[in-house]
């Protein structure tokens, strides 16, 4: 019955149809058709639409819009959401409904992109947190892919924290928020910081309102720069100022301190309006002062380097944090002050004696010199009166000469002890600064630190032997060498120099002598103490024509003479004329090697 049944034909079976190889009939055609379209969704090439992702690889993420086939999009463009998953709703644009494959072409970048200034705008207006993915880096900072625009991280908006190496930054994903957009330039400027400020604030109030003077926290070295250290003290940041990091001196803070570091500060101040806290570093530790041994006294030898210049002096570091002024005047005996840079340079390590010591004010002076003998404690004993011997030229005033005998012993040589015969203007005439000079000691003046000295006292003085020769009356040839409004300047033999009045100029022609003319002239003043001989020529022929008879005279000439001379120098007329002869010239040879015997 069963069998019967089940193979019982079909009556209304179309077998033309099924021969033809068409299964369904043509109402059934329609209806399955109809019913199918209606099943999918309409869509248009170059339209926005969401789709759901319904697989998800590595590579590829297939995605279901609801259409006759699936589209295939590349991972890539969803880097931007790490976090994206089988089932999550995504906006696609369709490029093409169908390729040569017959596969559908979508796009999510492209559908970002399509919307990307709306809602780039809308997070801006309702500040909304967004996600971006960071591409690379670039000047000041980073290129953010926000909606498919390329955004602007700028280097300071990416954490709170200075950030040292961009590079770790690239390739993640971040949340942003929208901070300034430039719809001219199409400029997008995000911020990670913004983020993280608000709630910063918060935390920074709270640590502000449980500081306290004197407190001690710790802290992480946050930033370095050449005034201070930065330290975040878990969410608000105080500052170490260069001073407060050490009780020495402290060239630049990376010499205390490194990056990340973490340590103990003590806050020295605070003020909550702006926010800012003084932190120190020092104050943890003992003043080196406190701990400056109690037996140093003055007079004692301390050691130490060199760790400030200046022209004035140098200061020495004895410990860390106790130092000791050396002043340029502590540093040699000698007088000459010179600049500190002349004796040592910073990082020296010198031995130096304890002037003054101020514990109360923490202050202390050291000397050099004081390593050294004084040089004038036995000034008579090494440089008595008399004794002769080398200086160095070190300045000239315009009485004299300053020198330097030894360090720390000065002298100064007159203009007038410089030379027994040269009338001397100005020392530079006769010697030259830095040259070497020998002198005699004349006078000691302890107190004052100053020797008297001479030069001229290493010879003999010629004007005792002059005095012999240039005597009164005597008559020398003299070239006129300078004429003044007073006289001439006459030299003389020796290299002596007299000096002849205009009256005493007059010749027997009654002209008046010229520069350059060699005559005889007649000494009538010799003065050895001022070095002066006054000579003339008129006398030498007046009082020759004086000595005449006077019948030998002409008449007229005697009247006139007798009118003319002067009354008081009648009776030198009668005295002979002298003139130089080589016997003068053999005596003072005699008398100098006479003089030069004695002495």
């Amino acid at each position: 019955m069963t069998e019967e049944v089940k193979n019982s034909p079909i009556e209304d079976f179309d077998w033309d149809a099924f021969e033809k190889g068409e299964t369904h009939g043509e109402k059934s055609r329609e209806e399955l058709t109809k019913t199918y379209d209606e099943s999918l969704n309409t869509v248009k090439d170059k339209e926005v639409i969401e789709g759901t992702i319904i697989a998800l690889n590595k590579r590829e993420a297939v995605v279901n819009i609801g259409y006759k086939s699936d589209g295939i999009i590349p991972v890539s463009e969803f880097r931007y959401n790490p976090d994206i998953k089988v089932g999550d709703t995504v906006e696609v644009f369709i490029e093409n409904q169908e390729d040569k494959k017959g596969q559908l072409i979508l796009s999510h970048r492209k559908a970002r992109a399509s919307r990307s200034w709306e809602r780039i705008n809308e997070a801006l207006a309702n500040d909304e947190i967004i996600k971006g993915y960071i591409k690379c880096r670039t000047k000041g900072g980073m290129i953010v892919d926000v909606f498919g625009i390329e955004a602007f991280l700028p280097g300071s908006q990416i954490d709170v924290k200075p950030i040292r190496d961009y590079d770790i930054f690239v390739g993640k994903t971040m949340e942003f928020k929208v901070v300034k957009i430039n719809e001219e330039f199409k400029n997008v400027v995000v911020s990670h910081k913004a983020l993280i400020e608000a709630e910063l604030e918060q935390q920074k109030q709270e640590i502000i309102s449980k500081l306290e003077k004197g407190q001690v926290l710790e802290g992480t070295v946050k930033n370095i720069t050449s005034y201070g250290v930065f330290i975040d003290l878990g969410g608000v940041d105080g500052l170490i100022h260069i001073t407060d990091l050490s009780w020495g001196r402290v060239n630049h803070p990376e010499e205390v301190v490194q990056l990340d570091q973490k340590l103990n500060v003590v806050i020295l101040d605070f003020d909550n309006e702006k926010k800012r806290i003084a932190l120190g570093l020092k104050q943890l530790h003992p003043h080196p002062w406190d701990a400056l041994s109690a037996d140093l006294k003055v007079g004692d030898k301390v050691k130490g380097r060199v760790v400030v210049m200046t022209d004035y002096g140098a200061f020495i570091e004895i410990a860390p944090g106790v130092e000791g002024l050396i002043h340029v005047s502590e540093m040699s005996w000698s007088q000459h002050l010179r600049s500190a840079q002349d004796f040592m340079k910073v990082g020296d390590e010198i031995e130096a004696v304890v002037l003054t010591l101020d514990r109360d004010e923490r202050k202390m002076s050291l000397g050099l010199k004081q390593l050294k003998k004084d040089p004038w404690e036995d000034i008579e004993v090494r440089y008595p009166v008399g004794s002769k011997h080398t200086a160095k030229v070190r300045n000239f005033t315009n009485f004299g000469v300053f020198v330097e005998i030894e360090e720390g012993v000065d002298g100064l040589i007159h203009i007038s002890d410089l030379s027994w015969t040269k009338k001397i203007k100005h020392p530079s005439e006769f010697t030259q600064i830095g040259a070497d000079i020998d002198v005699q000691v004349l006078e000691i003046d302890k107190e004052n630190r100053r020797l008297s000295l001479g030069h001229k006292q290493l010879e003999e003085n010629p004007w005792d032997v002059f005095e012999t020769v240039f005597t009164v009356g005597s008559v020398h040839e003299g070239t006129i060498v300078e004429m003044l409004d007073k006289g001439a300047v006459v030299a003389l033999p020796y290299g002596v120099e007299g000096f002849a009045t205009p009256k005493h100029l007059t010749k027997e022609d009654g002209s008046v002598a010229k520069v350059d003319e060699k005559l005889p002239f007649k000494v009538i003043e010799f003065n050895k103490d001022s070095k002066r001989i006054i000579v003339s020529h008129s006398r030498t022929f007046e009082e020759e024509a004086a000595a005449k008879p006077v019948a030998e005279q002409p008449k007229k000439k005697r009247a006139s003479k007798a009118k003319a001379a002067p009354a008081e120098e009648t009776p030198a007329l009668n005295a002979p004329a002298a003139t130089t002869t080589l016997g003068d010239l053999e005596a003072l040879a005699a008398l100098k090697e006479q003089l030069s015997k004695d002495k």
